[in-house]
């Protein structure tokens, strides 16, 4: 989602991810940001293996909007890249 607290992600950026309810946590960095207008347009330009390689589109479009409904995605949809740095 293109919350507004992603306005301006760029590569070369730290992101930190942590596992919730552990104190486990990895510093990644962005290697690309590409905005899409929907769902559908992600997974059609990025190829949904490169989402999630053990579920066919439909489902992970299916998922998707399980997770976030028609008011979020019309905020727009952001691929990130990263890669691990610690």
């Amino acid at each position: 989602m293109k919350y507004p607290k992603f306005d301006g992600l760029a590569a070369g950026d730290l992101i930190r991810f942590a596992a919730k309810g552990t104190d486990r946590s990895c510093m990644t960095r962005v290697t690309r940001v590409a905005e899409y207008a929907s769902f559908e347009e992600l997974l059609d330009a990025e190829g949904p293996s490169q989402v999630n390689p053990e579920a066919p589109r439909e489902e992970q479009l299916a998922n998707i909007r399980r997770i976030y409904p028609p008011d979020k995605e019309r905020l727009g949809c952001l691929a990130i890249g990263i890669e691990l740095v610690d």
